[in-house]
């Protein structure tokens, strides 16, 4: 069976293409000859998960899957969310050189905002639009944690330099790739993702 996954990048299609196996063909966006920008206008991953995945599929006609994650943060009221990836652009209307530029100022500022703060629970959430002619899976992963005072380690990406995830000692970005792919929010939504194709011979064409 072919699927479309509903992003641009290829380490998260091999990725999932190695927890599928063989009996299934993962595409993404560059397949398509599709290299525009989604809009992600919704305040919910869930809502903006579901319209990237409709997008595609209401403009090529294939079975395909979009995710989108965030990290919520309680004492922020789940902020960033929806807004992680560009946290420091919010409000201040301001563009960074770089995506790297950006992911620093992200962290500045969340640890701005909590600096003194002895409240800092946080989770990672992904959240899975599946869509098979035209009708909707959800799948959902998640982690729990709390933020750090300072950055720790050089691994990862985003925020994981001041994430540690709930019952270990280290951040996210301290971890070995396979350490962390263990636990994280969007394995465990990419494992129901698999589990569900995998039991649902049904609904595949």
């Amino acid at each position: 069976m072919e699927l479309v996954f509903v992003t641009g990048n290829i380490d998260k299609v091999r990725e999932i293409d190695h927890l599928l196996g063989e009996n299934f063909k993962i595409k993404y966006l560059k397949d398509l000859g599709f290299d525009e920008e989604i809009p992600e206008i919704y305040p919910t991953l869930e809502e903006n998960a579901s319209a990237k995945a409709f997008y595609i599929y209401e403009r090529f006609k294939v079975d395909c899957f979009a995710d989108d994650s965030g990290l919520e943060v309680e004492y922020l009221n789940n902020q960033p969310g929806v807004y992680s990836a560009r946290f420091a652009e919010i409000e201040e209307n301001i563009k960074f050189s770089s995506k790297k530029a950006l992911t620093e100022a992200n962290i500045e500022k969340l640890l701005s905002l909590l600096k003194g703060k002895d409240f800092r629970k946080a989770r990672f959430r992904t959240v899975i639009s599946l869509l098979l002619g035209g009708e909707e899976y959800r799948f959902e992963g998640a982690v729990e944690g709390e933020i750090t005072e300072e950055k720790r380690g050089e691994e990862g990406f985003g925020y994981d330099p001041v994430f540690v995830p709930a019952g270990y000692g280290k951040t996210f970005a301290q971890m070995s790739l396979d350490e962390k792919n263990k636990i994280s929010h969007r394995s465990i939504a990419f494992g129901k993702l698999v589990e569900f194709l995998s039991n649902r011979q049904d609904l595949l064409k």
